[in-house]
């Protein structure tokens, strides 16, 4: 399968790799709150620019990644109004088969400082589609990853345990 990713969307940060993403109309529950099952999606088009774009080291993982785990916790409220939403990922876990995405998200203009609304973590496997069985991350997939750790339950801006 051939895909071109390669509209940068995202910026590296001391903190990690930032995306804007926007929020839709149908991201939005009955209070205007964005929906449970809306921000997983958000989450993974976040991760997209980070990951697969074309340039990547981590690329070639469009075409065979899972999602092994996913948490998401909820810390305030944020409103289809405060879009489009900031993410902040990181990588909490990184192994020879798998790692560990860290998610900061925030409202639009919201201080890089304050607390998120919105923490989450997803454990991604690389997998062969192919043989269909795990396949271990590329040196090259393992340095790029690491150039975004952070330890898991760190907030790059806070200080501690978000």
């Amino acid at each position: 399968m051939t895909h071109v990713l390669n509209e940068d969307a995202g910026t590296t940060t001391a903190d990690g790799y930032l995306v804007k993403v926007p929020v839709r109309w149908s991201d939005m529950d009955v209070y205007a709150h964005i929906n449970h099952a809306r921000m997983v999606t958000l989450l993974e088009e976040a991760r997209i620019p980070w990951l697969f774009y074309d340039g990547r080291p981590t690329a070639p993982l469009r075409d065979g990644c899972l999602v092994a785990d996913l948490h998401v916790r909820y810390q305030a409220q944020l409103r289809h109004s405060e879009g489009p939403i900031e993410v902040t990922m990181f990588v909490e876990r990184l192994r020879a088969v798998d790692f560990t995405v860290g998610y900061e998200v925030r409202a639009a203009g919201a201080d890089p400082a304050s607390r998120p609304a919105v923490v989450a973590s997803t454990q991604l496997v690389a997998f062969d589609m192919a043989a269909q069985r795990i396949a271990r991350l590329t040196p090259e997939q393992k340095v790029y990853l690491a150039g975004f750790r952070r330890p898991a339950g760190e907030s790059a801006t806070r200080g501690g345990p978000s």
